[in-house]
């Protein structure tokens, strides 16, 4: 400034954290850095957590908070994954209606343009994971597409949902879903329910439609 320069453009003051609604400070005994908390938590995880929160407003840490947290990331990847097999079996129709998806984006720029709110913004991802929940295979294709890329560009911009699926489990899955269908073909129902329980217990959620059956983590 004393030279005549533009000290900065933007000036950003974040807010404190917290632990359990108590200012985190060594004095307290509750301190800890991100290389700590991340034996216990997955990064993204964090990202999503410090993203819930305004950047100027508090921030608290609770062993409840980063368990809601990681639930609401594993709905984002349900969903993301619910429309990647929408893409599949989905056809164009003439009835596709996309006003839901550009009133959606349109709201997500308006939050991100108000001071960086990414935590209002976040929760229009969470409205689009849910709009985009009651898709099913009878959805114009056109508007199954639609959603898929403004997921895309919502998380990232937001730096999140850019994990690889386990393409290993995957391939278990789909190896059991068709055990299943062969066993329901032949009306071996226990064996078709012995194999639905252990999808169930590998969080696995199955759902049978005209065009096969669709799973997803849950």
């Amino acid at each position: 400034c004393c030279n005549g320069k533009v000290f900065a453009n933007y000036w950003m003051h974040n807010g404190m954290i917290n632990i359990d609604n108590v200012k985190m400070s060594k004095s307290k005994g509750n301190f800890f850095t991100i290389k700590d908390i991340q034996k216990e938590y997955d990064l993204e995880v964090i990202r999503l957590w410090i993203l819930s929160t305004h950047y100027r407003n508090p921030l608290n840490f609770s062993r409840e908070v980063m368990e809601q947290t990681k639930n609401g990331l594993e709905r984002m990847y349900n969903g993301k994954e619910h429309l990647e097999r929408l893409l599949e079996i989905c056809e164009e129709r003439e009835d596709g209606d996309i006003s839901k998806l550009v009133e959606l984006k349109k709201e997500f720029l308006d939050c991100m343009d108000d001071d960086l709110n990414t935590a209002d913004a976040i929760s229009k991802v969470y409205e689009l994971i849910r709009y985009t929940n009651t898709f099913d295979e009878n959805t114009d294709l056109k508007v199954v597409k639609g959603a898929v890329k403004l997921l895309s560009d919502f998380t990232s911009v937001l730096g999140l949902l850019y994990k690889e699926e386990d393409d290993n489990l995957d391939e278990k899955v789909e190896k059991l879903i068709k055990e299943r269908e062969e066993a329901r073909k032949n009306k071996d129902f226990k064996r078709a329910d012995e194999i639905r329980d252990a999808l169930k217990e590998m969080n696995i959620e199955l759902k049978d439609t005209r065009n096969g059956v669709i799973w997803k983590r849950v």
